[in-house]
Parts: structure tokens; sequence; C-alpha cells
């Protein structure tokens, strides 16, 4: 698989993430549009994120290598929270970010699926 087919594929599920993207409301702007997608981001984490696979790679493999061992990603991704939580250390919510992905592109658990839904779940604004 190269880079470009995995950045647009749906981790194995064979079809495009895009096409379930929702269009833009007719009353966003594109201007508006293009200047949240520039905005919305944060080019400093997600690198200091691919740094840190990068050099994870070198322990646990490449990303979807054949015969890659299963990990157990998203308890390792809930304990990196918690450790946050405690710490305050940028460290852990770099790791959680990257086990979300890589159980993402690489997660075998045979029930996973993609639905798209408002589940009402928001973040609540601390005071």
């Amino acid at each position: 698989m190269t880079i470009s087919n995995r950045r647009t594929k749906c981790a194995g599920f064979g079809f495009s993430l895009r096409s379930l993207l929702k269009p833009i409301q007719n009353n966003v702007s594109t201007v508006l549009f293009k200047e949240l997608w520039e905005t919305e981001w944060s080019l400093d984490f997600e690198e200091c994120c691919r740094h840190r696979l990068v050099m994870g790679s070198f322990r646990y493999g490449r990303l979807n290598a054949p015969g890659k061992p299963s990990f157990d990603r998203v308890t390792c991704a809930i304990n990196r929270l918690r450790k946050y939580q405690d710490t305050h250390n940028l460290e852990h919510l770099m790791d959680a970010s990257n086990m979300c992905m890589l159980e993402f592109e690489e997660g075998r658990h045979p029930d996973r699926h993609f639905q798209p839904q408002d589940d009402t779940t928001h973040t609540e604004i601390i005071k």
C-alpha cells in the first residue's frame, strides 16, 4: 500500500474515508472553510507525534508491516491519558494520540466499523 493510498483508504475497509464526510453546508463559505482547515490543527503536535512514531517503528515495526504482532492499543491509550492527568507530561498525550492512530490503521477487532453520528456527548467547559 502506498503512502497516498494509506491516506485515502479507511483502515483497510476498502473505501475512501473522504466519501463518508458530509459536504460543506450551504451557509458556510468556501473561504471560511479554507481558513478553518488551516487553523484548526496543530502542526507542532502532528510533528511531535510523527517523530515518536518513527522512533517507535524501530521497536514495534513499521506501520502496516506484514506479520506485525497485535497490540492492546486502546488500553495503552487510556493508560497514557491517565498518566497525563497525573503528570501533565505532554509526551503522554502524543503517545495516546499515536495509539489511537495506530489502532485506526492496524486494528484487528472483528467488529470495528465507521458509522459517524452525533452521540450528543460533548466536551464540558471548565469554569
